[in-house]
């Protein structure tokens, strides 16, 4: 048989190419091989479940499409978002007081230990701890963030309500009308995170292999069978965290998420004057609108834009002049700034807003849509899902196991999501 290494293609034109460190050699899978647990994705979730497993002494294969990184795992906004899309009393109603309480605390504090790991493994990611703003820019969304921060602050969180001049001091724009800060929150580096994550994943004795698309999946008597078109994997258990690029591998899996495009402008680092006022506070913001926008500045001084953006692929600023346009509404001394880089990345949004945990058949794991939280709930989530692997249902899970659902009409869904987006637009630029 003549096998046919996959044509790599180019990771999107993001900013952090400039400063991440260059990629772990993950040659493409040739032959068959055994392995005791095969991971289907290689970015935050795949590779951050494989490092566990490795440092616990499995024999884990993780097999990627592209290169780990090439997904929306290193081409992110790189925020680290305390919390889920859900309120802490709509999550315990939801989910009860025993899990509903596990779920809160746990996501609460997915940055925590998302720097932790970062720490305890030396990767170099310009991780930094500066907090989160989630800032309301009508009426309709003040008493969202009020109502979110509340039940925080009942809850004993690091969190504070700011006034509209506290909110207008920490972003240096005054078109905001209140905002929660959450000191837990924070940012990377997010290609250089994932990139850190690999290395160290192989260092501790995982195999990753790039260029290696898996084309389909069987239940063999002894576990399962990967087939891949440059070899053979036969595994004890899977995991596939496959989230935005998700196929029906598992079959009806592609029509329980719904993909969407994120979009980020990044500047050229801002003129000193422009360092001082643009964003002082230096935390993570997020706007409270029917669409979110957020944006940050980099650990050099880069000005990073994000939002919806067109389903399809980007590769310049120029494609998404509504994120510079809004930059220079909300400071307007940013008049002629050059926007150096812009891209998108591929997300998996559910249609329930819930992150989806699936245990579809012995020995086998599911978990896709971070819905835009992933870098810090990924991470997160992974070690959990490795004590799963390792140790079944002994190890326990602080988000909930569902089954798989697809979604009614998923085949509308494209033309859904533009007109949503554009809908929403339309709505937050007016302040309703």
């Amino acid at each position: 048989m003549t096998h046919t290494t996959q044509k790599p293609l180019p990771l999107p034109p993001n900013v952090y190419q400039l400063d991440a460190p260059l990629a772990p050699q993950t040659p493409a899978l040739a032959g068959s091989v055994r392995t005791s647990v095969a991971i289907v994705g290689g970015g935050i979730v795949g590779l951050t479940t494989a490092l566990h497993l490795a440092e616990a002494g499995v024999d884990v294969t993780v097999l990627e499409a592209q290169e780990p990184g090439w997904g929306a795992s290193g081409n992110n906004g790189g925020q680290l978002n305390p919390g889920l899309k859900f309120d802490p009393d709509v999550i315990e109603a939801t989910y009860g007081q025993e899990l509903g309480k596990r779920m809160v605390a746990f996501a609460y504090d997915t940055p925590g230990r998302t720097l932790a790991l970062i720490k305890r493994l030396g990767i170099v990611c310009e991780a930094r701890r500066n907090g989160t703003l989630r800032v309301a820019n009508s009426q309709r969304a003040v008493a969202g963030v009020e109502t979110t921060a509340r039940q925080c602050i009942a809850r004993g969180m690091p969190v504070t309500l700011l006034d509209r001049d506290q909110v207008a001091a920490a972003t240096g724009t005054d078109r905001y009308l209140a905002a929660m800060r959450d000191d837990r929150g924070g940012d990377v580096n997010p290609l250089a995170y994932v990139r850190g994550l690999a290395s160290t994943a192989l260092a501790a004795g995982a195999k990753i292999h790039g260029r290696t698309a898996v084309r389909s999946l069987q239940k063999t008597p002894s576990g399962w069978s990967l087939q891949t078109d440059t070899g053979i994997v036969q595994a004890e258990k899977i995991l596939i965290a496959t989230n935005g690029f998700t196929d029906d591998l598992w079959s009806g899996l592609r029509r329980t998420i719904v993909p969407v495009f994120s979009a980020i402008a990044a500047s050229a680092p801002l003129q000193a004057e422009h360092v001082r006022r643009i964003l002082p506070s230096r935390a993570s913001v997020y706007e409270s609108g029917r669409i979110t926008v957020y944006y940050r500045v980099d650990a050099h001084d880069r000005l990073l834009m994000g939002g919806r953006g067109p389903m399809r692929s980007i590769a310049a600023p120029q494609d998404i002049s509504y994120l510079t346009d809004y930059a220079g509404r909300l400071w307007p001394e940013l008049a002629g700034q050059r926007w150096t880089h812009g891209w998108n990345s591929r997300l998996a949004m559910t249609q329930d807003h819930w992150p989806h945990l699936h245990e579809p058949a012995e020995n086998a794991l599911i978990y896709l849509g971070c819905n835009g939280r992933g870098v810090a709930l990924g991470t997160a989530i992974a070690e959990q899902l490795a004590a799963r692997l390792l140790k079944g249902n002994q190890a326990q899970l602080d988000l909930p196991v569902v089954s798989p659902k697809p979604i009614r009409f998923h085949g509308l869904w494209p033309l859904a999501v533009r007109s949503v987006v554009l809908h929403g637009r339309i709505m937050d630029r007016m302040g309703l």
